[in-house]
């Protein structure tokens, strides 16, 4: 509880409007979406926005009052006089809370005890709490609120009949234990282990160490540190404190509870030690100590399954603890069958830096060696988590049981899909992953939701990773495998589907995509160039993949070695993939193209019969498929009838000489959709599988098909700057103000793909409103009109392509003002522009 009296005297604020009902707050809070009724909003300014924008809807949740900076107001929050809530003005709002926290522990006078390390402080903290709940009334920072915020924010649920507190304390920056340690004055401070978990601060272990060693380095002679004696680096820290030492570790640990660490029990006996609680008694605390949401707690899963929900965060030392955990003993001992199998959930592991994709095949090569059984299936969710996948099967894992997903419904689903009674399905992962969704849907009883972590209001809405620039694409990958879902139950399970990828997935991501859509319904993929076939096999996909375009006889081999199939029309060619699948002792297989009137690649119609009985007779070849391609099956019915009657033409020409497991394929997207007798036994679908309207300005068949865009093109204001009449914008200066004018600059330009000439999109979205784009657009940034926009500022979202309040721009949309196709449109984004999904 805060006091406002005391909040006031520790920060020198001043108060705004009377506070009869206000004084004291159940506490602190700084997230708007979880603010809760009778605690105190505190506006910070964040490199994500401003909390000044937000202070009437944590009013609206309840809050009893904001601390706000002075001169932030102006403007923002127009409060009725009789309404206005109990304001605390202070110069900085971070400031003020470090003295609220330094203020009340020195007014209370308790026992601080410290605990950090790279791993396992929560854990630690809620058994260190538990030994001593048996002696004390222990106050502890809740839900991992454990750095240079999190402290004061946490410590504002301080009660007055606590009388010992014990903290965790964590770092993303060098310093922020030593500033910690001078708030909060410890007397006992533990150190847990120094592992990778944050080698993106940090750039090192050595570098990690130091920062943690801060906390012994500032304990009383009189106090007392526990160290962990099996990690060196921590060992090592004995010789930079005054204090006691106390050695302990999992090495020294007789026993533990199957959800705890034996580290954790260790330090929290040797606390019990010293503040006199005998050892039967703190083991009495530990074994009835629950686990914490998130960290190992044991559930009743799907098909009888025992659910191991461990998605409360993840490093590469927990990582190891978990494949450790699950291929050892200790499952048996919370109901899992001895010889069951152990299904491997694992996400990705955030904040490693440029050590992260080396860190995850380690983890892989790890589960490899303790799948020697078979008992062990890894499955993989998220872009980083792919070097997991991709470490195990270099060092020997058998492919079958390792499972790469990029969709949280995927990775369900095959859980669902092969879990049975007696197996133990482990679920991990760092906060990014979200991998606590995974788990909601794996639950045999719906009531034990409550157990998992991140279930507060407002979870759902909090973007934890942001893209790696300030311009950025979206990519839904629920949308790509609804598409692919709504296509196939059109074309029906008798029809194959391929999933178009030129092109990086249309600019999507090609290997997402793949796995996304094959996960969904497709069979097969087709890309347009051995490159491209070449990154998707790099990534693992081993689903068949078709070269639509031409590879020419020098990328025969490479190709034949990947395993992917040709394109063919020429029989030179065809003879030169025959060689050189003779040379490898390989099997080229091709599919011919018949040009039946695209007048693009493709054996023309009459010498096509003839050509592919050449092609079946060639050594080392096998034929595999026989196409053709709709030049304007969006628009132009009689021609494509045309077309197809052509195509059956060479069909019925060979009669039984093709085999019954030929692929026949002619149906592009709109051919797939509006031509039933056009899709043979296997249709190639792009733009639909993105969720765009091939037909487009017709409106999409059939009618009751529901299609959803899976790309949302996505930037930020740079600067918000006010201009005089007769100020030129931009290059050229095609654009003069014609009066006073708020121009927005936006981080986007042409190397973007966002088109420059001789039309530009038009317009962008900010906070739901349409606002013009002006003047030239230039390489790397453009200007964008919002004088009609109130509120505009720096780190606004900008819409460029998708959906913003009522307002929406579509690719189409865009195609249609640059008088091009949406495929253009789509696929003429550059890679520099990071994809998220």
């Amino acid at each position: 509880m805060i006091r406002l009296l005391d909040l006031i005297e520790a920060t020198g604020g001043r108060l705004l409007g009377d506070a009869p009902g206000a004084r004291a707050f159940a506490g602190f809070c700084f997230d708007s979406r979880r603010a809760r009724p009778g605690e105190l909003f505190v506006a910070l300014r964040t490199e994500r926005g401003d909390g000044h924008d937000f202070i009437a809807d944590a009013i609206r949740k309840g809050a009893a009052g904001a601390l706000v900076e002075a001169g932030r107001l102006a403007a923002r929050e127009p409060f009725a006089p009789d309404d206005a809530p109990p304001l605390i003005v202070v110069p900085d709002t971070y400031e003020a809370l470090t003295r609220y926290a330094r203020y009340i522990i020195r007014r209370r006078n308790l026992p601080v005890i410290a605990i950090t390390g790279s791993v396992g402080k929560s854990s630690t903290r809620a058994a260190i709490a538990a030994v001593l709940g048996r002696r004390f009334r222990v106050f502890q920072n809740p839900a991992n609120f454990n750095g240079r915020l999190g402290v004061p924010i946490a410590l504002g649920a301080l009660e007055a009949e606590h009388e010992i507190i014990v903290l965790e304390m964590g770092a993303d920056r060098l310093g922020e234990i030593r500033e910690l340690c001078e708030i909060a004055s410890p007397r006992l401070g533990i150190v847990t282990n120094v592992s990778e978990a944050h080698l993106a601060y940090f750039g090192a272990l050595d570098e990690t160490a130091r920062e943690k060693r801060a906390l012994v380095e500032v304990l009383p002679a009189d106090g007392l540190a526990i160290l962990n004696c099996d990690d060196p680096r921590v060992w090592a820290m004995r010789d930079f404190t005054r204090a006691q030492v106390v050695a302990v570790g999992a090495s020294l640990c007789q026993a533990a509870p199957p959800h705890l660490h034996p580290l954790s029990c260790a330090i929290a006996r040797a606390v019990a030690r010293h503040y006199g609680i005998p050892e039967c008694e703190a083991d009495e605390a530990l074994s009835r100590l629950p686990a914490l949401p998130g960290r190992k707690c044991v559930l009743r899963g799907v098909n009888g399954a025992i659910l191991v929900d461990d998605s409360f965060n993840a490093s590469p030392a927990s990582m190891r603890d978990a494949v450790a955990w699950a291929a050892g003993d200790l499952p048996a001992r919370v109901g899992a069958h001895p010889r069951g199998c152990r299904f491997l959930v694992f996400g990705d592991m955030d904040h490693l830096g440029e050590h992260s994709a080396r860190l995850h095949r380690e983890i892989g090569a790890l589960v490899a060696q303790r799948a020697a059984d078979g008992r062990i299936r890894l499955i993989t969710l998220g872009e980083q988590a792919y070097h997991l996948a991709e470490g195990a099967r270099e060092a020997g894992m058998d492919p079958a049981s390792v499972v790469v997903t990029y969709l949280a419904r995927d990775a369900i689903a095959y859980i669902r899909d092969h879990a049975r009674a007696g197996d133990l399905v482990l679920v991990k992962g760092d906060v990014s992953a979200r991998m606590e969704r995974i788990v909601a849907e794996l639950l045999a009883d719906r009531a034990d939701l409550a157990r998992l972590p991140r279930q507060e209001p407002g979870w759902e809405s909090v973007r934890v990773a942001m893209p790696s620039r300030p311009t950025w694409l979206e990519v839904d990958l629920d949308a790509i495998a609804h598409n692919a879902r709504a296509v196939k139950a059109v074309v029906g399970e008798d029809v194959a589907l391929m999933a178009v990828l030129k092109a990086d997935g249309y600019g999507h991501g090609a290997v997402k995509v793949a796995r996304t859509a094959l996960n969904n319904g497709a069979s097969a993929c087709a890309v347009a160039s051995l490159n491209e076939a070449a990154a998707l096999r790099n990534a693992g996909i081993d689903a068949p993949i078709l070269i639509l375009g031409f590879t020419p006889p020098w990328h025969a081999r490479e190709a034949l070695l990947r395993d992917v199939a040709l394109t063919v029309y020429d029989l030179d060619v065809a003879r030169a993939y025959s060689r050189a699948a003779r040379e490898l002792g390989r099997v080229a297989r091709l599919h011919v193209e018949v040009d039946t009137g695209m007048s693009r690649l493709g054996v023309l119609p009459d010498a096509a019969a003839d050509f592919i009985r050449a092609v079946a007779d060639l050594p080392s070849v096998k034929l595999e498929g026989i196409f053709t391609h709709f030049s304007c099956a969006d628009c132009d019915p009689a021609y494509t009838q045309l077309q197809l009657t052509r195509f059956r033409q060479v069909l019925d020409a060979l009669g039984a000489q093709m085999s019954p497991d030929l692929y026949i394929h002619a149906a592009n997207s709109a051919a797939a959709l509006a031509y039933p007798e056009a899709r043979f036994n296997l249709v190639r679908i792009g733009l639909a599988l993105y969720g765009l309207n091939p037909f487009f300005p017709a409106p999409l068949q059939p009618a009751s098909l529901l299609l959803r865009p899976a790309l949302s093109w996505k930037t930020t204001i740079a600067q918000v700057k006010r201009l005089p009449p007769g100020t030129p914008v931009s290059y050229g200066k095609r654009f003069v103000c014609e009066r006073e004018t708020t121009i927005a600059v936006i981080p986007v330009g042409y190397a973007d793909g966002f088109r420059r000439a001789p039309d530009t999109f038009g317009e962008v979205l900010v906070r739901g409103r349409r606002a013009p784009i002006v003047g030239a657009v230039c390489m790397d940034q453009a200007m964008i009109d919002v004088s009609h926009i109130p509120g505009v500022r720096l780190g606004d979202e900008v819409v460029l392509i998708g959906r913003q309040g009522d307002q929406r721009i579509t690719a189409e949309d865009v195609a249609t003002r640059l008088g091009t196709i949406s495929y253009e449109v789509i696929s003429a984004i550059l890679a520099r522009v990071p994809r998220v999904s």
